[in-house]
């Protein structure tokens, strides 16, 4: 399974993006998706995860900011990011697996797309 994430870029705080994630597969039905990131210098972090039945799950540190969802179709994962902070900044990347149990861990993740940068700076 190939993923690939798009939608990342330069953002003023405050601003917003919004994260895709896609598979050149037919389709992410069955799978649970899930989006980490990593800073510079820092470990990686499991960010939110939706499960195939639309459950999801968010970190402490994005709860409130990020929405997590999966497009109609079901070919595409979204995470809608809105009032970004500079700690924001990192390399976002989309991961699939069977279901998000381990979520936060980059390891537990069977398939990870290449990343996409988020930088959030004046």
């Amino acid at each position: 399974l190939r993923l690939v994430e798009s939608g990342g870029g330069l953002v003023q705080p405050g601003g917003s993006l919004r994260l895709s994630c896609a598979t050149s597969e037919f389709t992410l039905e069955g799978y649970s998706i899930g989006w980490l990131r990593q800073a510079p210098g820092k470990e990686p972090e499991g960010i939110s995860c939706i499960n195939n039945d639309g459950t999801a799950y968010y970190s402490e540190s994005v709860a409130g900011r990020f929405i997590i969802s999966r497009e109609g179709a079901k070919t595409t994962v979204y995470l809608q990011m809105d009032n970004l902070e500079p700690e924001d900044t990192a390399v976002y990347y989309c991961g699939a697996k069977d279901i998000c149990g381990l979520w936060r861990n980059k390891g537990s993740y069977p398939y990870l797309g290449p990343g996409t940068q988020v930088t959030v700076a004046s």
